[in-house]
Formats: C-alpha cells, sequence, structure tokens
C-alpha cells in the first residue's frame, strides 16, 4: 500500500456539497497543499495549484456578471481540455448560468444548431480561430477568449481581478441541488444533437457513486491523464468534478496525437479510455509482433496464455508458475509501459468494450474496468469494480442508481443521476422520460449477480426476412478488432441475411480484409454470419458519418452507400 493513502471513504464533505460550483470551491480549501492541475504551454508542463484555480475562478464569475451574464443564461464553452475550461464552468455555475461544453471539432453548421438550439448569447473559447467559427455560425453579444483575438474579450483580465472568491462562494452555496447546471449535447448518432438538462444532483449523485466505486483502490497522490475530450458527459464529469474532487491531479494533455508521447511523460497512474483507443493499442502491438522475430511472438501468446488462465481461475501447473514471472518482467512490463508503467486502473467507457478486448488487457496486467452511461443519466449508470472486473459485464449499478429491464428487454433507470429532459423539446422529453424512468434505448440483461450486459441499441437491432434477431453492434465489434479492419457497418434489416459496410485499416488490402471478415464469421453462428461485405471510404465527421465523439452515424452510413448505388448493399 502506498504511503498516505486514505481512501475515498470518509470524504463527507463531498456527500455534503449542495451543488458543483461549492463543491470545487471546498475541494479548493481541502486539497490545497496538493498538485491540482498540469498543462502543457510555452514548450513545457506547468502548473496550477488549488488556491490560484478558485480565485481565478471568483474573478471570472465577477467579470462575466459585469458585462452582463446572469442566471439561466447559456454559455457556450469550446475549449481543449486546460484549466481555463474547467475554470469557465465553475464560474459560469457560481453565478447560475448555463455552461453548454462543446467539441472544438464541431463544424459550422455543429455550432450554428447549438447556438440556434440553446439560444446561446455568449461563448467562452480558447482561440482566435474558434471565436471567428462561433461568431460565423451564430448572433453573440460576447466572446470571451483565452488567447488574445480581435473583437474578443480577454480571458485573463476577466479572471484575473486581484479579489478573493469569498463572496461568490457564499453566493454560490444558496444554489440548490436540484438546479440546472449545465445543458450537454447527445452525440446525434440518429438524430440532430439534443441538449441535455443536467441538475447539479445528477452529476452529484454520479460523484457519490463514483468514489464508493474507487474506495477500494484507496487514493492517494494519484495522476490522470485528461485526453478524452472535455464535452463529452463522461470526461465532463469525470474529469472535470468527480477526480478533482477525490484531490486526484489532472493532466491536461496535448491532444490526441501526442497521446503515446503523453502517457510515457506524466506515466498516469488513473485513466478514462473508449474502447477503441484499446483496440488501437493492441492493433499496433500484435503488428509490431508480426513483424519482429519468432522468438518474440512466442514469448507473447504464452504471455497472454497463461494470463488468460490465471484471469479464469484455472489452476496453473508448474511450468506456468514458474515462467510467470519472467514472462511478466519480459513481456507484460513492456506491454504496461506504453501507458506509462504505473497505471493503477482505467475505466472505459462511450462504447462496448468487446469481453475478448477486455480479457486481453486483464491478461497483460492492466486493469481495464468498463462501465455503462448515457449523457442522459449524468452519465455514469453502472461500473466495474476496479478490483474485480468482469469484462463481459458493464457492472452493477452505482451507487444510489435504481435499474431494471422493460418487457421489451429495455434498459430503464432511475434516480438523482436522471436529466430533467432535453431543452425546449417536451416531446422526446416525455418519450424519454415515462412514469419516473429514463427509457435508454438500450438492449440489455441483469445476471444472478446484478451485473449488466448491454446487447445492443433497441433502434439498431436487425430482423432478418427469416425471423432471426440480429444485435449487429456484436458483429461490428469483432469486425473492428481485426488488425485489418477500421470501421464497420453491419445492416441487413428485412433482407435474407447480413452484409457489412467496411473500411479498411491503412495498408490493408481486400484479401487481408477478407480473411479478416471469414476468421469472424467462423466464430458467429450461422443466423448472424455476413453473406458479403463491401470496401467502403472512412466514416468521417468531415463526410457526416461520425459524430463529434467519433459514433458511426450507423444509419446515416447505410443511406449513403445505398443512395450511392454501393454494389451488393441493400435492396
Amino acid at each position: 500500500m502506498r504511503a498516505g493513502r486514505t481512501g475515498t471513504a470518509g470524504r463527507d464533505w463531498v456527500a455534503r456539497a449542495p451543488n458543483l460550483a461549492s463543491l470545487l470551491f471546498a475541494a479548493a480549501r481541502v486539497w490545497a497543499g496538493r498538485p491540482a492541475f498540469r498543462f502543457f504551454r510555452d514548450g513545457r508542463w506547468q502548473a496550477l495549484g488549488w488556491p490560484e484555480a478558485a480565485r481565478r475562478a471568483g474573478s471570472l464569475a465577477r467579470g462575466l456578471r459585469a458585462l452582463g451574464v446572469g442566471a439561466g443564461d447559456r454559455v457556450v464553452i469550446v475549449s481543449e481540455n486546460r484549466p481555463e475550461a474547467l475554470i469557465s464552468e465553475w464560474a459560469l455555475m457560481a453565478i447560475r448560468a448555463v455552461p453548454v461544453p462543446t467539441y472544438i471539432t464541431n463544424t459550422e453548421a455543429d455550432h450554428a444548431h447549438v447556438l440556434a438550439d440553446c439560444g446561446a448569447r455568449a461563448a467562452i473559447v480558447s482561440t482566435p480561430a474558434l471565436a471567428a467559427m462561433l461568431r460565423a455560425a451564430g448572433p453573440l453579444e460576447l466572446v470571451v477568449c483565452m488567447r488574445p483575438a480581435e473583437g474578443c474579450v480577454a480571458f485573463d483580465a476577466l479572471a484575473d481581478d486581484g479579489g478573493e472568491p469569498g463572496a461568490i462562494e457564499a453566493e454560490a452555496a444558496a444554489i440548490p441541488r436540484g438546479a440546472l447546471a449545465c445543458l450537454i449535447y447527445t452525440s446525434g448518432t440518429g438524430d440532430a444533437p439534443k441538449g441535455v438538462m443536467t441538475p447539479h444532483r445528477a452529476i452529484l449523485s454520479n460523484i457519490a457513486g463514483g468514489a464508493a466505486l474507487l474506495d477500494p483502490l484507496r487514493l492517494g497522490e494519484e495522476v490522470y491523464l485528461s485526453f478524452l475530450p472535455a464535452s463529452h458527459s463522461f470526461e465532463h464529469m469525470a474529469g472535470m468534478f468527480l477526480l478533482p474532487a477525490l484531490g486526484v491531479e489532472v493532466v491536461y494533455g496535448r491532444g490526441i496525437e501526442h497521446l503515446a508521447a503523453d502517457l510515457l511523460a506524466i506515466r498516469p497512474t488513473l485513466l478514462t479510455v473508449v474502447p477503441r483507443l484499446l483496440e488501437l493499442i493492441r492493433g499496433r502491438l500484435l503488428a509490431g509482433l508480426a513483424r519482429g522475430p519468432a522468438w518474440r511472438r512466442v514469448l507473447f501468446e504464452r504471455a497472454l496464455a497463461i494470463g488468460l488462465r490465471r484471469l479464469e481461475g484455472a489452476r496453473l501447473s508448474w511450468g506456468e508458475r514458474l515462467a510467470d514471472p519472467l514472462l511478466d518482467l519480459v513481456v507484460r512490463a513492456k506491454v504496461r509501459a506504453r501507458l506509462g508503467g504505473r497505471l493503477r486502473a482505467a475505466i472505459s467507457g462511450g462504447a462496448r468494450l468487446e469481453p475478448e478486448l477486455g480479457r486481453f488487457f486483464l491478461a497483460m496486467g492492466i486493469i481495464v474496468a468498463q462501465g455503462y452511461g448515457q449523457t442522459e443519466a449524468g452519465p455514469a449508470i453502472a461500473a466495474n469494480s476496479p478490483i474485480r472486473p468482469r469484462p463481459d459485464s458493464v457492472g452493477r449499478p452505482l451507487a444510489g442508481v435504481e435499474m431494471r429491464i422493460g418487457a421489451d428487454g429495455e434498459v430503464l433507470v432511475r434516480g438523482d443521476c436522471v436529466m430533467d429532459g432535453y431543452w425546449g423539446r417536451p416531446q422526446d422529453s416525455a418519450a424519454a422520460l415515462r412514469d419516473g424512468w429514463l427509457h435508454t434505448g438500450d438492449v440489455g440483461a441483469i445476471d444472478a449477480d446484478g451485473h449488466l450486459r448491454i446487447t445492443d441499441r433497441i433502434k439498431d437491432i436487425i430482423k432478418l426476412s427469416g425471423g432471426d434477431t440480429i444485435s449487429p453492434a456484436r458483429i461490428e465489434n469483432l469486425l473492428t478488432g481485426e488488425a485489418a479492419i477500421a470501421q464497420a457497418v453491419v445492416g441487413g434489416d428485412g433482407e435474407a441475411a447480413l452484409w457489412a459496410l467496411v473500411v479498411p485499416e491503412d495498408g490493408a488490402d481486400a484479401a487481408l480484409v477478407a480473411a479478416a471478415v471469414e476468421r469472424v464469421n467462423r466464430a458467429l453462428p450461422s443466423p448472424e454470419r455476413l453473406r458479403r461485405h463491401v470496401l467502403v471510404a472512412p466514416f468521417t465527421q468531415a463526410n457526416g458519418l461520425l459524430t463529434a465523439s467519433q459514433k458511426v452515424r450507423r444509419r446515416a452510413v447505410i443511406a449513403r452507400h445505398r443512395g450511392e448505388g454501393e454494389p451488393s448493399v441493400g435492396r
């Protein structure tokens, strides 16, 4: 046990926080002597302590109010992950304004939709280019920029008035848990993104449940690398509120293109990841082994096999027990080093983690605990224990979350984590919130141990003409788990058999893809096998087939390729 660990239990001040702004002000006092935030600027890593962060939040709150921003005003935030983004939300929440974090990768049309939908009158952005895009996207009375930009108010001028946060903190303490905290927009995989009205109680509920989940780790002086977009509800909750409240140092990465280098430089102890990242890490690892000497592949396969046997609870032979420590040193430790070498746990969310992929990392000694959630639920609903994760499930419901399975297999959720509805969309809100339950649209099952398994989205379920009901998500995950396949969409609703649109990985030719599809087919029962597949161009945000959170717009992909007359696809 690392010296200085105190665990997350007993931190009553976290549970007592009336709202998110007050939570951060309290954290600034409790963790005043600990590192708070690190970021890369001017060619070096720099630090921002809790007292200074609180002072800047109070100053920014006063400055924004002086410029006319008041209670209920929606303010769009477009920024990379950096301390100023957190300070902006903190300040806005403290004066009861409503932050609306959005993606820096949004197109002008995406920003126009958000601005018009929520009626934002102000924006806080990180760069002059983003300021220009926001101004072009819609009428704004105020734009605050974190870097000098013509026609914009300077962020630093507002956040550095020399005063202390005392009065702002006292004012924020009166904000009730049920008040609107922020609007987080859905990814819009099937239709236009909707603004989820997230009250303080929803994220506070997630924080309480997350703290209980992490308690067995007995958190000490942990380091968290924040690289997923903070406008995504998963990173928004974990990186902006949960982990800072638990005294974890948050290090803001330099962008996904620098992730490999940042992992080695920062050596995080905690991470949140998405399955696609894990797929890429495994794919590159296996590709490197394929190019190397045969003895290296033999050692790796032996280390993986023994790790999987231990994971399954099998009794190791005398020879395996003897070889295991050496294989851990020469094989598994090198895999762990790619993630910095001291990772204690990674929580995977945002999409389904294929069990085989989860077992791969667990066999390498890397704790990957899968969770499940939705923007409409704070977003965390369920998660695996970071001590004993189960790769075949998304875990048990977090503390305070009630869950049941509807008659049609839909996962239903109730509790403080649930949203108040969609901004300006009463009909959509009524459809999602019925009889006190959030209807998630996900199909799942709860086993005897209370673990939840998610199989698909109700809207994505495929019904073949012969009567078979198929979950395309599982097949798509198996396909993208192959080294030759980057993206895949499975279709065939109303047809005799399934087919797939497949995007090859760079360097993979048609023969490699065909072999990968055949391997997947051999692992599937007859009704789920692919009758045919077609190679297509990548799904990207630019061509409208990928959301800002990197989710594939399945229906748009299928419609696009049918509309273009792609051979062998569709009816």
